[in-house]
């Protein structure tokens, strides 16, 4: 069992990271598109990939990661508090997402499509040390 939940968390996390990564990129294209039908998709986009990708597959994501977690017995481990202080950090990136998404939703964004340049590194950095600490386990 613990193998197929392992999966299913690998699938998970593949399929969040994409919506973490996607969604600022469809921020930076409707901060630079005005009022109008472009807009209204982007809002539609933006939100059905928040609601039916992004938060079920971090649901999923953090309910078989804390059974991996448990079962292998790495709660103890030093890399363990590392990977998972990134792991809510992404998760914080993720419920900012929604926030951003929500003032676009109220034509009430204050950034420029730079801004969503900048932070769409964010998740990239965050997954770049989860998978350092999962993979390699340097301390």
């Amino acid at each position: 069992m613990y193998l197929w939940i392992k999966a299913l968390h690998v699938i998970a996390i593949v399929s969040w990271m994409a919506g973490l990564l996607y969604l600022p990129r469809l921020f930076v294209y409707h901060a630079d598109t005005g009022p109008g039908a472009q807009a209204e998709t982007f809002k539609v986009m933006e939100r059905r990939l928040y609601r039916y990708i992004m938060t079920p597959a971090m649901s999923v994501a953090w309910l078989t990661g804390v059974f991996l977690a448990v079962d292998g017995d790495a709660l103890h481990q030093p890399w363990f508090h590392v990977k998972a202080t990134l792991v809510l950090l992404l998760s914080a990136a993720h419920v900012h997402d929604g926030v951003l998404m929500r003032r676009f939703a109220a034509d009430a964004n204050p950034h420029s499509s730079r801004y969503f340049r900048v932070i769409n590194e964010i998740p990239t950095l965050l997954m770049i040390g989860i998978v350092i600490m999962v993979i390699v386990k340097p301390f």
